[in-house]
């Protein structure tokens, strides 16, 4: 069963309108601020669950005349590290800002430190491509822009802007496939697009009614993100992955608590993020986060591993501190300091390196307008149910006030298993009911499924050590028609026939 208290299943399987000329370079002693920013129109979306289409604005800028030279640090390293005066990490789940405006992006190379873009009004969220050759980020050409996502090509530092619009975009990181994946702001909340670079239109990833924020690219190709516990809501941030065509979304344990964030794998494939306890990790052998025993303090995330296993932090000692950044040997009682600076946060390590381009995700999405949902056994879960006390299994959706509305029911078979039809790209919530209809466990968040998915779960809530039992369930046995909740028909449904 899906997302939120009843979707951490880790078994689970699964626009912008406007003219500009796109190779537009600046003339030779003209400024970048010499550039308008293109006010290009987005058509908004009707619903959460709807992402207007948009065009995507390609706009290449003559080289900054740099190149990155090789470190002087022990190891050799280049780094790559963001600036700031402020820094909140977690203002996205408001739709708020994490940066003061003096935000901006620093290489450490053998020459000291230097802006990676000078012209810049400001620049964060730095990402290295597979190869080593560029960097992504998000940028403010001019102090009245919105954040934008920009790429510069280390040697020679050509520019390009590759989204646009009056929202904020932010947060991008390379795909295995020649697209990237961002966040844009959409009615007062982040949503997860990915957009070719070709040029192709931005494809909306998630599709909660609450912020969602990608951290990383996993070595299996899945998202990274974050958003609020119970997914859905503005509450307590955990982390999630969702698979690069928005299908298959789910929360990376079951062991919902204190707020974590800014999760980032490691070379051991170890999941390393910030948490209200400092350093944790999630690895494969536990279904619980294990507490990292780092020097005690405030972790801001975003942590970056160099090639002896050493980790690049952003520590302080209380909140009244700035950032600064560190090195730190697990297992070690100490930090070695690498940078500081007087009055400002120093965020975001990220080594210039080439790495292991991850898997690329083939998808599996039909050309349907629904999508399919089998469960097959709700009594696999963290919540105790007797035997034979689930009777049937409602849906419901999002009205645009924000009030549940239910689309429809089906009946649950003896051994726990349901098979449903499901409409797609909106918030959607499930509650299991005994035979007088009275609520057995409803999902306190929502989760969505995109167009065409077709997607199975052990249970409710079991968590990602569960392995489903080498049994057919009832349900298809009884039929392999799903029974419809999509609201299309009546609000109750037997299955199919």
């Amino acid at each position: 069963m899906p997302p939120s208290t009843l979707a951490c299943e880790g078994n689970r399987r699964s626009r912008l309108s406007g003219r500009a000329d796109p190779q537009r370079r600046v003339k030779c002693g003209e400024s970048l601020r010499d550039i308008p920013p293109a006010a290009v129109a987005c058509r908004r979306p009707l619903s959460p669950g709807i992402v207007a289409g948009c065009l995507l604005l390609l706009i290449v800028i003559a080289p900054a005349n740099f190149t990155i030279h090789a470190a002087d640090n022990s190891d050799g390293s280049v780094l790559l590290y963001t600036t700031a005066k402020g820094y909140d990490p977690l203002a996205w789940v408001h739709g708020a800002d994490r940066f003061t405006s003096d935000a901006a992006i620093f290489v450490r190379d053998q020459k000291g430190q230097h802006r990676l873009v000078p012209a810049f009004a400001a620049s964060a969220d730095a990402a290295v491509s597979f190869d080593g050759h560029s960097v992504l980020f998000a940028g403010k050409a001019h102090a009245g822009d919105p954040w934008q996502i920009w790429e510069v090509a280390l040697q020679g530092g050509d520019l390009r802007r590759l989204t646009s619009g009056s929202e904020d975009c932010i947060r991008p990181f390379y795909l295995p496939d020649g697209r990237i994946v961002y966040a844009r702001k959409t009615e007062g909340r982040f949503v997860i697009e990915s957009v070719d670079l070709a040029g192709r239109k931005p494809l909306a990833l998630t599709y909660s009614p609450a912020s969602t924020l990608p951290t990383d690219i996993l070595r299996d190709g899945r998202i990274l993100f974050e958003a609020g516990h119970p997914l859905g809501t503005d509450s307590t941030p955990e982390i999630y992955t969702v698979y690069s065509d928005g299908s298959g979304v789910e929360s990376y344990r079951c062991d919902h608590g204190k707020a974590r964030h800014s999760g980032r794998q490691s070379a051991s494939g170890d999941i390393v993020f910030a948490s209200t306890k400092g350093l944790s990790r999630f690895t494969s052998a536990r279904s619980q986060e294990i507490q990292m025993p780092a020097p005690a303090g405030e972790y801001a995330g975003d942590v970056a591993e160099t090639a002896d296993g050493d980790l690049l932090l952003s520590w302080r000692a209380d909140s009244k501190a700035p950032f600064q950044m560190m090195r730190w040997t697990p297992g070690a009682s100490q930090l070695q300091a690498i940078h500081a600076e007087p009055a400002a946060n120093v965020l975001q390590p990220v080594l210039l390196a080439p790495r292991t381009v991850p898997n690329r995700h083939p998808s599996g999405l039909h050309d349907w307008p629904n999508a399919n949902l089998l469960c097959l056994n709700a009594y696999t879960s963290k919540y105790e149910f007797a035997p034979g006390s689930i009777h049937s299994v409602r849906l419901y959706t999002r009205d645009a006030g924000g009030n549940a509305t239910l689309l429809g029911s089906a009946p649950v078979e003896r051994d726990g298993s349901f098979f449903v039809q499901v409409p797609t790209e909106q918030p959607l919530q499930i509650e299991l009911l005994d035979e007088e209809d009275k609520t057995l466990k409803r999902e306190a968040g929502f989760f969505w499924m995109r167009r065409g998915e077709q997607r199975g779960c052990v249970g409710c809530h079991a968590g990602p050590e569960t392995a489903p039992e080498n049994a057919v369930p009832m349900i298809l046995l009884r039929s392999t028609t799903p029974a419809d909740m999509t609201g299309a028909s009546a609000q109750s449904a037997s299955g199919g026939h």
